[in-house]
């Protein structure tokens, strides 16, 4: 009888550990292509996948100035501003309009657009978008601030909201790509 409840207890605890490493893989899986919500922008560098079609398998697609991505069999498709969610309804429904039966597409965000650095540090620049950015870390990336760096003055321009930017913003201050951190120059 004690083998039996030991035996099971095995069994139970192998099943859970498999449960347990299936979570964790499938959570991993999820955050994989960023943050919730994101939307597609120029430069981003797509993974477009159709499940049984290779010729319509593109791995380094990246989108245009104008927020568009050339497709096997559609053209010119404007992806700008929709998530990857989005982008795999609308390449869904334009392949089943006289294309496929039952398409099932696959869109994955490898690389995000460059977020950019002006002003007092000591390399101004675009540089690649890392998951959890801040301030603080754009700012390191671009060298650090100059000597004439005013560390109180630093402007977020969000690239969501443009036409209002945060100021005076807080190293923590998380950075998405395509925007732009302003420091601005110190006079003493």
């Amino acid at each position: 009888m004690r083998t039996m409840i030991f035996a099971e207890f095995e069994v139970n605890k192998a099943f859970f550990v498999q449960i347990v490493t299936a979570f964790i893989f499938f959570s991993l899986i999820s955050t994989a292509s960023g943050f919730t919500g994101y939307r597609i922008g120029a430069g981003d560098l797509l993974s477009i996948k159709v499940f049984g079609e290779e010729d319509l398998n593109l791995e380094n697609v990246r989108v245009g100035s104008n927020g568009t991505i050339s497709f096997p069999l559609l053209g010119v498709v404007d992806v700008l501003g929709i998530t990857s969610a989005g982008l795999e309804k609308r390449l869904t429904k334009m392949l089943l309009d006289g294309y496929m039966k039952k398409p099932k597409v696959t869109v994955s965000i490898l690389e995000y657009r460059m977020f950019f650095v002006e002003g007092e540090v000591k390399e101004p620049g675009g540089y690649k978008y890392i998951d959890g950015l801040t301030v603080q870390k754009g700012i390191a990336l671009a060298g650090g601030f100059t000597e004439r760096a005013a560390k109180k003055k630093i402007k977020l321009i969000q690239e969501k909201n443009p036409d209002e930017p945060l100021y005076p913003v807080d190293l923590s201050t998380p950075v998405n790509p395509g925007d732009v951190i302003s420091i601005g120059e110190s006079f003493f």
